[in-house]
């Protein structure tokens, strides 16, 4: 036979799709893809119920002072100080948004549209440093503003980071003045 023929009689006609086990696996996907976003939404309710112990957060006072510092920027989320994953959702303290801090001699008024604000009054700053990372979020080294505070019988981290990073320095320096004043007066 001829090479022309051999070719010709190998050929066999194209597979037909078999579209409802195609379907069959969309819909089966699709339904896992739910159950997994089902779970940890759940999971965030069960934190935000183990947390509830947490007392209700501060609002600003009536009459905060003049600003010393304003920034604008993002809230990135709250942990247990020292523990770096391990997010705090009670109160809303676990959502992300955007961010206008501004520091008084009454504390830290942390306004954030779209979520709960809340106030750090100045007793209760404990500390402020440049950090790389928060529950959720890694940056640059120093590209984060960490402050320590107490509320309740915790002390908590909060991290924020500004629209003009070079401000985080500026932050670190008063916020920790302000604790050693605050310090120095107890």
């Amino acid at each position: 036979m001829t090479p022309v023929i051999l070719l010709a009689a190998e050929k066999k006609s194209a597979e037909v799709t078999d579209w409802a086990a195609r379907v069959g696996w969309l819909v089966g996907l699709a339904l896992f893809i739910a159950l997994v976003y089902w779970l940890m939404r759940e999971g965030w309710k069960w934190r935000g119920t183990l947390q509830g112990d947490l007392p209700e957060l501060p609002s600003a006072p009536d009459e905060p002072g003049e600003a010393r510092l304003t920034m604008s920027g993002r809230y990135h989320g709250s942990t247990t100080a020292g523990q770096w994953l391990d997010r705090i959702v009670a109160h809303g303290l676990g959502t992300r948004s955007r961010v206008e801090l501004t520091l008084t001699d009454a504390g830290l008024d942390v306004v954030r549209p779209g979520a709960a604000d809340f106030f750090v009054p100045a007793a209760q700053l404990r500390e402020a440093r440049l950090d790389k990372g928060i529950a959720g979020k890694v940056l640059t080294e120093g590209g984060l503003l960490v402050v320590t505070w107490a509320h309740g019988d915790r002390l908590i981290d909060s991290g924020f980071r500004s629209d003009r990073a070079a401000e985080h320095t500026e932050w670190v320096e008063a916020l920790n003045l302000m604790i050693n004043k605050t310090e120095g007066a107890r």
